[in-house]
């Protein structure tokens, strides 16, 4: 992975030495709201956000500076089981769409101020069929992880993730339902337009891929049920974590792609924050299930990391308040 980070096994990953929230960093932020030009905790989770990026940062004034948007794209195997509408070619065309500039991603990165990157993984070589048999073999995800992991830029500020994938809503209802467990309907929604006699068709078959691959670790159901885009996030989030990068997730295929990191640790996940919440019914289970609520919630499914590049908006927000506000004494205001 980068800056001489590694896994050899994916059970690695629970025992990895990550670095902590800085409580100091925090605690000087804190004291800082308590002397802007506000009643205590009338900007609500905007200063909750501030803290948390001075914490993951560690510094009493967090920026963004440089914030990073990556995209990974990845086709399943199984798509043949028919839970998806649409060709897997459109996995490539889109990619093409987000270099060419014209998705929803680009403008709302282009809008927030978010460098990004598209990173197309393997297209031409789909994973196994879960069904079947396992959709990839630990060197492959690892391979994927390690694919994650490289892209993410050291320097950055903060980190937003998004994916594509035609058929990855099955694989994230797959691996929601084998970590957090419930029934598979729980987890299965309409996808990029799946009608009611699909979704039942899309809840059979992750019942059944769940249940040819119980009892595998948290890691192993990453392997077992996951795709490249959902290992490479993996990597990614490990990655940011390694270097006190805080991450944005987006909707629901990017939350089950970290529910295997979940599983091993929850506290793998203490840096990251949900972008926004997805109008995919199942998603409202994992943030629960995460401890997590999403900083917006608009009705969208889109994915492509589209609502976490809404919620950098406010995350500067926060920032702007925070760094930008003047104190009572600054201000020469009596603070009561």
């Amino acid at each position: 992975m980068t800056d001489g980070f590694f896994l050899d096994r994916l059970d690695d990953v629970a025992a990895l030495a990550l670095p902590a929230f800085d409580s100091n960093a925090a605690e000087a932020a804190r004291a800082r709201q308590a002397q802007l030009t506000k009643p205590p905790g009338s900007l609500g989770r905007l200063e909750d956000l501030a803290v948390f990026l001075a914490g993951w940062q560690g510094r009493e004034r967090p920026r963004i500076e440089t914030a990073q948007a990556l995209v990974f794209a990845g086709n399943h195997g199984v798509c043949a089981q028919g839970v998806n509408p649409f060709p897997q070619e459109v996995t490539a065309q889109m990619v093409a769409n987000f270099e060419a500039g014209g998705a929803a991603i680009n403008q709302l990165c282009a809008l927030t101020g978010a460098a990004l990157s598209v990173v197309p993984l393997d297209l031409d070589t789909p994973t196994a069929d879960f069904t079947q048999d396992p959709a990839m073999s630990e060197a492959e995800t690892l391979a994927a992880m390690a694919r994650g992991a490289g892209a993410v830029d050291p320097a950055a500020d903060i980190l937003l993730l998004g994916e594509m994938g035609i058929g990855n809503s099955t694989v994230a209802a797959a691996l929601a339902h084998a970590i957090f467990g419930g029934r598979p309907e729980d987890w299965v929604g309409r996808g990029t337009g799946s009608d009611t006699p699909a979704i039942a068709h899309k809840a059979e078959v992750v019942a059944r891929g769940v249940a040819r691959h119980g009892g595998a670790s948290a890691m192993q159901v990453l392997a077992a049920l996951g795709g490249r885009e959902q290992a490479a996030i993996c990597g990614a989030v490990l990655a940011a974590r390694r270097n006190r990068i805080p991450v944005l997730l987006d909707g629901f295929i990017c939350t089950a792609s970290v529910a295997p990191l979940h599983g091993a640790a929850p506290a793998l996940l203490d840096h990251c924050l949900i972008g926004h919440a997805s109008a995919e019914p199942g998603h409202r289970g994992m943030t629960e299930a995460m401890g997590k609520r999403p900083l917006l919630d608009l009705g969208m499914a889109l994915g492509e990391g589209s609502g976490a590049a809404l919620a950098l908006g406010v995350l500067r927000g926060a920032l702007a308040c925070h760094n930008g506000m003047a104190t009572f004494a600054e201000a020469g205001v009596s603070d009561g």
